[in-house]
C-alpha cells in the first residue's frame, strides 16, 4: 500500500454525552459515540468503521458506568474492494 493509498488523522472525540445515559449503559454509549463521530470526520456509514480493541479498553479502563471525559483516536481511511473503510485505534 503506497503513501496515497490512506488518509490517517488523529480525533478528539468528547464523550460529554455519556453522562446522560444510566450507569450500566454509559459504556456502551461511549462506544456508538466513537464510532459515530469517526464516521462523521471521515464522512462514512458508521458500518464501515472499524474500532480496535484498544478503545474498547480505553473506555472500559475505569469500569461500565465512569468512561472518560474525551478520547484521542488515530483513524485511517482506505479504500477496501472499492468501498472506503476507516480502521480507528487509541492515540497515545
Amino acid at each position: 500500500m503506497s503513501a496515497g493509498d490512506f488518509e490517517e488523522r488523529v480525533v478528539t472525540v468528547p464523550l460529554r454525552d455519556v453522562k446522560a445515559a444510566s450507569g450500566p449503559n454509559r459504556a456502551n454509549k461511549a462506544m456508538a459515540i466513537v464510532r459515530e463521530r469517526v464516521a462523521k470526520n471521515f464522512a462514512v456509514d458508521e458500518d464501515a468503521v472499524r474500532l480496535d480493541p484498544s478503545i474498547n479498553e480505553a473506555v472500559w479502563a475505569h469500569g461500565r458506568s465512569s468512561p472518560p471525559r474525551e478520547l484521542r483516536v488515530r483513524a485511517a481511511r482506505f479504500d477496501e474492494e472499492g468501498e472506503s473503510v476507516v480502521e480507528a485505534e487509541t492515540a497515545e
